[in-house]
């Protein structure tokens, strides 16, 4: 998912992976959980290893091999992303049942997330931008443009 790039984005700054963790206040064994994806990072701390290298959510994904786009913000706001994410699902004519069916979880997560209760997960937001070819920042309110990757 997101592994081989923040891997390669460290080891290309020659940052040891207990820097990084020091960075997200956490565990270097922590780190070092995520960086191997025996567990999955969450969206905050995978925010801040963007904001940090200054790259996009989507090159860290690997759904670009641009690095950062033009207007690339370092803030989110859970309004912004409950708005972005109903947003995408009506477009693509989706029910809250239906992308939670998606999504394998349930109806209550998907609205949760709607209201802005919690940030979405980043393995649900992996999977929803993978699919649809939706930009990840753009979900998050980190851009504006472009909303959909090639």
């Amino acid at each position: 998912m997101y592994n081989k790039r923040i891997i390669e984005l460290r080891e290309s700054k020659n940052i040891k992976q207990y820097e990084i963790a020091n960075i997200l206040n956490i565990y270097s064994g922590t780190y070092n959980q995520y960086e191997t994806e025996y567990t999955i990072i969450p969206l905050k701390h995978l925010i801040k290893i963007c904001d940090y290298f200054k790259v996009s959510l989507d090159y860290i994904f690997n759904f670009t091999n641009t690095k950062k786009y033009n207007g690339l913000g370092t803030h989110y706001t859970k309004n912004l992303v409950r708005l972005r994410l109903k947003e995408f699902r009506k477009e693509n004519k989706l029910t809250q049942i239906k992308l939670a069916a998606i999504l394998n979880t349930t109806h209550s997560v998907i609205a949760d997330y709607e209201r802005g209760r919690y940030l979405i997960s980043t393995s649900f937001l992996y999977e929803i931008c993978k699919k649809y070819r939706v930009s990840a920042d753009y979900i998050l309110g980190r851009i504006d443009s472009p909303k959909y990757l090639k």
